[in-house]
């Protein structure tokens, strides 16, 4: 094999990442020449709507997709919490990158912090994770949708449309835009419970080629595989789809696996919420019994609701 295409996505975040792998590739198999394909994705030329109205996340991998199954890329390089539990014929999810920082941030240029900041401030958020814990902790808060690329986003932040906003933190870092924010608060994974996958990255391959298998491999965290095959496991059982607010974060240190999963309303009412921490080596099964147990508990009628009410008039304002 002398030549391996990677297909990506064509946002500033995605082509660092793309970066990222391309270098690490080039180090293991210098005889190797590789070669990016950039794609616009669906979920990246509609910047007006919510996700869950267009599809969900599934927009922002289905075209990458269709490339590596007509043959034109060998490899695709996702954000992990854009990849869908189900993965096509003919394609895999070989392999997942050592996760970095998955906490969230608070962003502002008034208010040093989420503590700080007045009743009644807008908060801008597209995520319905995000506004149903905002809204459990802080019902007083104005939260309204916040769509575009990062740089649109810090935009309106700055021009002052919003009061503060919540973004990831990983991808700041790594397009180093967090210095030009006068006030950030990165925002603890028992304060804000980031989504499946998050500050991961996925490879997903062609299926049938050995060589192609093996450089996906040679990316691959054996930790963060573990952590975040718990989450998939744990969206995949429960059925979550992105019109419902699901938060769910497996972290291991030393020996333990400490697992945080959050469901409910948009409006932070109706929350069901567990903590688990459990040995590794009893780890295998925990994201699909911890859902069985709160499907059991009722969830499955709450996320009914929960994506029911999710977009209706009554919610806050949508910018």
């Amino acid at each position: 094999m002398d030549k391996l295409v990677i297909a990506t996505r064509v946002s500033d975040l995605a082509l660092w990442q793309a970066y990222h792998v391309k270098e690490r590739v080039e180090a293991s198999f210098p005889n190797i020449e590789v070669e990016l394909n950039k794609i616009v994705s669906n979920g990246d030329k509609v910047l007006d709507k919510p996700l869950a109205l267009i599809g969900g996340k599934g927009h922002f991998t289905k075209e990458l997709e269709d490339e590596m199954l007509a043959g034109n890329a060998h490899l695709a390089v996702h954000s992990l919490k854009d990849v869908p539990t189900y993965i096509p014929d003919g394609l895999e999810l070989v392999s997942v990158t050592q996760r970095q920082d998955q906490s969230d941030v608070f962003l502002s240029h008034k208010y040093k912090s989420l503590e700080e900041l007045p009743q009644g401030s807008v908060v801008g958020t597209t995520s319905l994770r995000r506004r149903m814990q905002l809204l459990q902790k802080r019902p007083d808060l104005k939260v309204k949708d916040l769509r575009g690329n990062v740089n649109t986003r810090l935009r309106k932040l700055a021009e002052g449309q919003y009061d503060a906003i919540i973004l990831a933190f990983i991808g700041l870092h790594r397009l180093d835009l967090l210095k030009d924010i006068p006030h950030t608060q990165k925002l603890s994974l028992d304060m804000m419970i980031p989504p499946m996958g998050q500050a991961a990255l996925g490879i997903e391959i062609v299926q049938g080629n050995d060589k192609v298998r093996e450089i996906a491999e040679s990316l691959k965290d054996e930790d963060t595989f573990i952590c975040t095959q718990i989450e998939r496991d744990f969206i995949s059982k429960i059925g979550a789809g992105c019109s419902a607010p699901v938060a769910c974060n497996a972290v291991k240190n030393a020996n333990e696996i400490t697992f945080r999963v959050m469901l409910g309303f948009p409006d932070g009412t109706n929350v069901m919420q567990e903590k688990v921490v459990c040995d590794a080596s009893e780890c295998e099964n925990l994201g699909s019994e911890l859902a069985q147990k709160m499907i059991d508990n009722g969830a499955l009628e709450l996320l009914k609701r929960a994506e029911d009410t999710a977009f209706k008039e009554e919610m806050p304002q949508r910018l």
